[in-house]
């Protein structure tokens, strides 16, 4: 019975987050290069976030765990997390900086809907069903070290794609002139690479206190603190880009198109790390696997 009302439930959420982040998107780029239409993409968004939250308590609560165990929690996870760290932090501190400019509000929401629709249509329509059932832990998960890593990981993916979306937007300005009035291009690109190298700063903490945590536990786990599959293999590449990147700019100096080319490559890196090595199945992370 509870089984029934959760999916009866479920079904309305998703669909409402469906077509608000629809809404959202239109919202936003069409405000940005169109028209002039009343300024409610904060609020769509700020709903879809609540709902999605919604779904995840929901799990947690039926399922008895919280909903970290696959990839289609993974992914509900990342989305969930892109828009927290927007719309607690990034945004209002765009709001603060830009108070007469709302091309640079606009654009930032215009690409954080968008990714977040992407992740979504993802999770609903490529992850198979039988991972999107709600499950019992496998044994290798019941460990008080999963809210932990795993919750520190997605958040430092999370915030790593929100900085790197940040610089290839900064990239796709710089080469395109006509995407932004030219008196205001120039301050715009400045923001851009400043709060891109905040989030990428702040990202790349948390990925290190993820691998950090996750060595602890594979340890009591399986006996090593290493042991090179594909998950940590990348994770550590992951980490060694952005070690990169963050040397270029607070050792080097280095402003503008050169990091922002490191964050691109990053951005792809982080992209095979949290869903390309799932198309392996092979590791110790081997659970939650694309089939």
């Amino acid at each position: 019975m509870i089984q029934y009302y959760y999916n009866n439930i479920f079904n309305f959420i998703n669909n409402c987050s469906f077509y608000l982040l629809i809404s959202s998107i239109i919202f936003y780029w069409f405000r940005l290069f169109f028209i002039k239409i009343i300024n409610i993409g904060t609020i769509i968004m700020s709903i879809v976030n609540i709902l999605i939250f919604t779904l995840l308590i929901l799990r947690w609560y039926i399922s008895k765990h919280f909903p970290l165990s696959n990839l289609y929690h993974s992914i509900f996870n990342i989305a969930t997390n892109i828009k927290k760290i927007i719309f607690t932090s990034i945004h209002l501190i765009i709001e603060y900086i830009t108070k007469k400019n709302n091309s640079e509000k606009l654009l930032f929401g215009a690409i954080l809907s968008t990714t977040t629709f992407f992740f979504y249509l993802f999770a609903n329509f490529k992850i198979p069903n039988a991972m999107q059932k709600i499950s019992p832990l496998i044994p290798a998960l019941k460990s008080n070290w999963l809210i932990m890593h795993v919750t520190v990981m997605l958040l430092s993916y999370a915030t790593l794609m929100c900085g790197s979306l940040f610089s290839i937007a900064f990239l796709l300005i710089e080469i395109n002139n006509k995407i932004i009035i030219s008196n205001k291009k120039i301050k715009l690109l400045l923001n851009i690479d400043n709060i891109s190298y905040r989030i990428i700063g702040f990202g790349f903490s948390f990925l290190t206190l993820g691998i950090l945590s996750g060595s602890i536990w594979a340890n009591e786990a399986w006996g090593s603190y290493w042991s090179w599959d594909p998950k940590e293999t990348w994770a550590l590449i992951t980490w060694i880009i952005y070690s990169i990147y963050l040397h270029a700019r607070i050792i080097r100096g280095s402003v503008g198109k050169q990091p922002a080319w490191i964050a691109t490559g990053g951005f792809v890196i982080i992209w095979i790390c949290f869903l390309g090595v799932n198309l392996i199945g092979k590791g110790l992370h081997s659970y939650g696997w694309i089939t």
